[in-house]
């Protein structure tokens, strides 16, 4: 895939007669690939392709389960703490409370509103993306009765993609993002490439989801992320340039 385009960098809204308001607020954007619709309409269409394969070809849901079966069969208590604090802190309730946590230092501590608000967005798109794959794909989550120890039984059709690690891919990005041009980005992209691997494995471990949905869970991410960027990018100053003159907030640290 193409590298981002050197856009990382605050911009203010283009003010050719300087007759914008000192208070307004300062366009953040987001680091953008090139042909960022097209390779996000290609990464939903191999989201499509593997839940649709992953429910038409016959036994292929029996042998992925193996994977689940084989994991639970050899539980440990180490792992399964690990797995248990991933499967809390990277699920909806906690995961909100963190990037409001993120988005609130960014505005309040920082100063940055815009930036607080890409945050925001960056974050929770990869839960976007899994919602919206899975009302289109509605698989069953595996049968917590075939494991031999299910460590948190769920059932129901919201198996595909796995919205945890989507989750962790977005939020990985989107720390990233924050980090890039600075002396911890790359440690920054390191951990969150990590982070969402185990992610992954814990929702595996646990036995709540198949592999073939924590592996679109990162193609459904990445998508997300190129097509929310690509719009911020687009859309995101003429918005800003329409903000009252009022708004009180201007980014003044980078």
């Amino acid at each position: 895939m193409p590298g981002p385009a050197p856009v990382d960098r605050d911009t203010a809204p283009h003010d050719p007669a300087g007759t914008r308001p000192a208070a307004r607020l300062q366009f953040a954007a987001i680091p953008q690939a090139r042909h960022w619709l097209l390779w996000a309409a290609l990464l939903c269409v191999a989201v499509l392709a593997l839940g649709l394969t992953a429910q038409l070809v016959p036994g292929g849901s029996a042998a992925e389960l193996g994977v689940d079966q084989d994991l639970s069969q050899h539980h440990a208590a180490l792992l399964t703490g690990v797995a248990m604090v991933l499967n809390v802190v990277f699920g909806p309730a906690a995961g909100v409370v963190l990037v409001a946590a993120v988005a609130l230092y960014l505005w309040v501590v920082r100063r940055s509103l815009v930036k607080a608000v890409a945050f925001g967005l960056v974050a929770c798109s990869g839960w976007v993306a899994s919602e919206f794959f899975k009302l289109i794909i509605a698989r069953q989550r595996p049968n917590p009765a075939l494991l031999f120890d299910p460590l948190s039984p769920e059932t129901g059709s919201n198996s595909f993609p796995s919205g945890h690690v989507s989750f962790a891919v977005a939020l990985g990005f989107a720390l990233y993002f924050l980090a890039r041009g600075t002396r911890w980005s790359r440690i920054t992209a390191v951990a969150a490439v990590l982070v969402a691997l185990v992610v992954a494995w814990s929702r595996l471990y646990i036995g709540v989801h198949y592999p073939t949905d924590v592996a679109a869970s990162f193609l459904a991410a990445s998508a997300a992320v190129l097509l929310l960027a690509g719009l911020w990018n687009r859309f995101a100053p003429r918005i800003l340039d329409r903000l009252p003159a009022a708004v009180p907030l201007r980014s003044t640290r980078s």
